[in-house]
């Protein structure tokens, strides 16, 4: 790692671009697109913020336990418990599966082997991230900064297609979100460090939950989750 203030890894993962999967999931967006809680840049805004401040927090803080070597098979297990729907289950298999494909490819490592020989299923998508965010040269809290962002960077790029919603006003809602997503992040970390799994973060957002279903049985969607 070099002394620049943001790693290029950090970066790298960050990207939307990066081949994880991300651009095919809206993050719940889409199914509130639908029953109308989203309609423009100022109820997305509060969307985010709210999935920021519950599901965010508690997958920052998995993956910041995750990059810190905290045992990835007792994270993905608390992952589980942390998530009731059985669609998001799911849904986050596949994109740790999709994760940790790419990782294996940009940054080799043993740690990558071991997580995929462990749980070849896949692994929850936010353990996946800690366990390659540390392959990648990156500690807990650059970790736990990368999920919070993509917690909310998934909703707002989705509603650009979901409701024509303007580039710039998409990107006006995620750059109003970086002191959250900074001390969200920084919360994350802090809790991780303790090193004990039960005490990490359970918050959830049952509404995301019930929607999750929902939208998992939509006989057409633009996205998968």
């Amino acid at each position: 790692m070099t002394d620049l203030a943001i790693p290029a890894a950090l970066l790298v993962l960050a990207d939307g671009r990066f081949p994880a999967g991300g651009h095919a999931h809206s993050g719940g967006v889409e199914a509130a697109v639908r029953a109308g809680r989203v309609g423009d840049a100022d109820s997305l805004r509060a969307f985010c913020a709210g999935r920021l401040h519950t599901t965010g927090l508690t997958s920052a803080a998995l993956a910041a336990a995750a990059a810190a070597g905290t045992d990835p098979t007792a994270l993905d297990e608390a992952a589980e418990a942390r998530t009731p729907s059985p669609a998001l289950r799911a849904a986050s298999r596949r994109l740790g599966r999709q994760l940790l494909r790419a990782a294996r490819a940009a940054w080799p490592h043993p740690a990558l082997e071991r997580l995929a020989d462990a749980l070849p299923g896949g692994a929850h998508q936010p353990v996946a991230f800690g366990v390659v965010a540390a392959a990648a040269g990156l500690g807990p809290a650059e970790a736990a900064t990368a999920v919070a962002y993509e917690s909310v960077s998934g909703p707002v790029t989705a509603c650009v297609r979901l409701l024509g919603l303007d580039p710039f006003q998409a990107t006006a809602v995620l750059s109003g979100l970086t002191d959250p997503i900074g001390a969200v992040a920084h919360e994350a970390a802090a809790t991780a460090a303790l090193g004990d799994v039960d005490l990490l973060p359970t918050l959830g957002a049952p509404l995301l939950e019930i929607s999750a279903e929902h939208h998992a049985a939509w006989p057409v969607r633009l996205f998968a989750s």
